[in-house]
């Protein structure tokens, strides 16, 4: 009983209830860009207030690193090449970036060769701000209309004399492109306070800034200057009401002024933990200098022997100190500021000598004696062995002094180039979470920080559940944050039944969180009560209309309650809301090829693309739109370059090799199922096509054999069903295949419940 195949492809589709909730977790694209609390910054003012009564300390200052950490990008501080050694190409996302100057506008440009060999993709995007002072690296920052900042791909490292690099989790195939975006904590250690926009502070909200200083300034370590310049330029002022209004770290306890360095330097890692987390009752910028560090933010760290006791990365100096025996025996006499003057910065000449000299305060006797003995050679350059240069484990292209002071020096070349570390989805550390900093809670109530510490990336996820739920029995804490993270940790647990009564008592607390709302209609839409998930995302869009992520949940939400025309209008919302929002435009693309519409899918899915060029999902929807419409070749382009971006993308490979059948290539179709099904041998699709492959080629008995492989994995699977009963039909064994075509013909699809029973009439009429 041959028939005719019938190659019919699954498009990606929409962004999934996965991808979407990848968004909310990981990038805030979708979340509102709502208003702020009122500046925290109450009392800071235009640091150059300070220039007036300490003219040279402020121009040393401004020479430092940190002086020059945060700036618009300006003729005399570019050190760049922007005119000839300007393009970087890179090679896994297969993209161009070229730096450009042009009528005194600095920007960054990306393109990709296309499919006819020229410039496509071309996103270009103009520098407003330089982060870094270029003694190891510079970002570079754009400016949204929305008065967001995102990080543009390219960056720029000091070693070797000056070289192109992408930034840190750039160096991958599927990197966010021009869609990162800069949030409260970046800004926190890389510059002054900003001025954010009245309102209420919702930690979930995109990161908005209204005035925003150039450098870290003097009150991130005297505090706000405000009333301490207003007194001094009062003449009846006292004296000492002018000292008192300003915070001197000499004379603060060492504990206080040692933090005044750890809250930027403590960081122990900048890999998945979390490492700290800032009291929800604070502001992302209300640290005062002087305060209990604790008071402001909770620092973690995994638990040791876990395989990550020597980690070395580039905001930890103050964590590789303090694990120094220098450190720990000396009674606090050894801080940050014994070596570092935070008003200057050592000529390289001076830094060895000087250095040196600070080790020789406590270890000159000891030394002089070694040196005598022949147990220790005459070097002057202590830190030059005990505190080597070493490359960073997290940005790979800077080199920086390791700060954990060693007795010998690692044998191992601490210079050696490294690739850059790229942890898997789910793949990060594994394990407790314990307190780091503060040594002790500062408050009993604080196991709720520890507890959200253990599920907030995923780390300690199964006992975290626990804990947190019992430290929110234990504490009653009013604030709404607590039951969100504890619903964020049951869906990501994959238990949205009970993550749903805890987004909707998050909700009650906090009726303004579209982000919140968004996380509920996930769980809603993951239980496909679709309803209910419209419900509570257009009450969210009431409140705040102007959301272009809420539409697009909306739409996709439309979209699966059966309502497409509401799902159309509601991607073409998001659009008009936000023109550079790809996942809105691979949608709607998505939707107009189910509809049939391939002269609108086109050009929709080109945009996502244009605005992500490694949109894995896009290029496969494109990929499907021209195989569909006869241009294979360039499908094929498409279908490979998502395999590119992702390579375990199983539906773009399910895709392309459907693709490839209808243009009659068989062998590389088969050759495409059979390289997925090794990565996945329990890809149920996979082996119903290559079945089907199989099959057309008159390879009945192994074509069996993985309809029956699917069906295990998949028992409802009525494709395979349909095609394994075919099979067995066409094999001599009506009666045998006569179950599954039943099984088939009572399929919700209503294409193969048609072609079941039409198979099961053909049957029939042979008897």
């Amino acid at each position: 009983m041959q028939r005719g195949r019938r190659w019919v492809g699954t498009a990606t589709g929409l962004v999934g209830l996965a991808a979407l909730a990848g968004l909310l977790l990981c990038d805030q694209r979708l979340q509102v860009v709502r208003a702020q609390a009122r500046p925290p910054a109450n009392g800071y003012i235009d640091s150059a207030a300070c220039a007036a009564c300490h003219p040279s300390v402020w121009e040393s200052y401004r020479r430092t690193g940190m002086g020059r950490s945060f700036y618009r990008p300006k003729p005399d501080n570019t050190v760049e090449d922007y005119s000839r050694k300007n393009t970087y190409f890179h090679l896994a996302s297969d993209a161009y970036f070229t730096m450009i100057e042009r009528d005194g506008r600095y920007l960054q440009r990306e393109y990709q060769l296309g499919f006819d060999g020229q410039q496509t993709n071309i996103v270009e995007q103009q520098i407003d701000f330089v982060v870094g002072s270029g003694n190891h690296s510079r970002t570079y920052l754009h400016r949204t209309s929305r008065n967001t900042l995102v990080e543009l791909p390219l960056a720029w490292y000091a070693e070797k004399g000056g070289y192109w690099a992408m930034n840190p989790g750039y160096d991958r195939p599927d990197h966010r492109g021009f869609g990162r975006l800069i949030g409260y904590e970046c800004m926190f250690c890389h510059n002054g306070y900003a001025d954010l926009p009245p309102g209420n502070p919702d930690p979930d909200a995109q990161p908005v800034f209204s005035k925003i200083p150039e450098g870290i300034d003097c009150q991130r370590c005297h505090g706000p200057g405000e009333k301490h310049v207003r007194l001094a330029r009062d003449r009846a002022a006292r004296r000492e009401d002018i000292r008192a209004a300003i915070v001197n770290p000499a004379r603060l306890t060492p504990e206080r002024r040692m933090e005044v360095c750890m809250q930027c330097h403590l960081e122990t890692t900048s890999f998945s933990l979390p490492h700290a987390l800032v009291r929800y009752e604070r502001g992302p910028f209300s640290y005062r200098p002087g305060e209990p560090l604790g008071e402001f933010m909770l620092h973690f760290d995994q638990a040791p022997g876990q395989g990550e006791d020597d980690k070395f990365e580039i905001a930890g100096a103050a964590y590789r100190l303090r694990r120094s025996a220098c450190f720990r025996k000396s009674n606090r006499a050894l801080e940050c500021t014994t070596c570092h003057d935070p008003h200057a910065t050592l000529l390289p000449a001076d830094a060895a000598r000087h250095y040196t000299a600070v080790c020789r305060q406590c270890h000159g006797v000891a030394l002089n004696r070694l040196v005598a003995s022949g147990q220790h050679s005459r070097s002057s350059d202590c830190v030059g062995c005990h505190m080597p240069k070493r490359r960073t484990d997290d940005v790979v292209h800077v080199v920086m002094t390791d700060h954990y002071i060693q007795r010998r020096k690692p044998a191992r070349d601490l210079l050696a180039e490294m690739a850059e570390r790229q942890p898997a989805e789910g793949s990060g550390y594994r394990g407790e979470v314990v307190l780091y900093y503060p040594a002790s809670p500062p408050k009993p109530e604080d196991e709720l920080y520890l507890a959200i510490a253990q599920v907030r990336d995923g780390s300690n996820l199964g006992a975290g559940i626990a804990r947190l739920s019992a430290a929110i029995e234990r504490y009653h804490p009013e604030r709404a944050e607590y039951s969100l993270q504890l619903a964020d940790a049951l869906r990501s647990s994959g238990k949205f039944e009970q993550a749903v009564p805890l987004y909707e008592e998050s909700l009650r607390r906090r009726p303004d969180s579209l982000a919140n709302v968004e996380k509920l209609a996930l769980c809603f839409l993951t239980l496909h009560q679709q309803t209910r998930a419209v419900e509570i995302l257009r009450s969210g869009l009431d409140r705040a209309p102007g959301d272009a992520g809420g539409w697009h949940m909306l739409g996709f939400a439309d979209v699966e309650a059966g309502k497409t025309a509401d799902g159309l209008a509601a991607f073409q919302k998001a659009i008009e809301l936000d023109p550079e929002m790809p996942e809105a435009y691979n949608s709607l693309g998505s939707l107009w090829f189910h509809m049939g519409d391939m002269a609108k899918a086109e050009p929709a899915l080109r945009n996502a693309i244009r605005l992500e060029p490694n949109y894995a999902e896009a290029h496969d929807n494109l990929g499907n739109v021209l195989s569909a419409t006869g241009h294979f070749d360039e499908a094929r382009y498409h279908f490979e370059a998502a395999l590119r971006y992702r390579t375990n993308y199983s539906s773009a490979r399910y895709n392309y090799a459907v693709a490839l059948a209808r243009a009659g290539r068989l062998n590389e179709a088969q050759a495409q199922i059979e390289a997925g099904l090794r990565g996945d041998s329990g890809w149920s699709d996979g082996h119903e096509f290559l079945g089907t492959l199989l099959a057309a080629q008159g390879q009945l008995r192994p074509a069996m054999e993985h309809y029956r492989e699917a069906l295990r994995i998949r028992p409802d699977f009525s494709r395979a069903q349909l095609h394994l009963g075919e099979a067995l039909a066409d094999s001599g064994d009506a009666a045998g295949g006569l179950p599954y075509l039943q099984k088939a013909a009572a399929s919700s699809d209503p294409a193969i419940r048609q072609e079941a029973r039409g198979v099961i009439e053909k049957l029939q009429k042979r008897r």
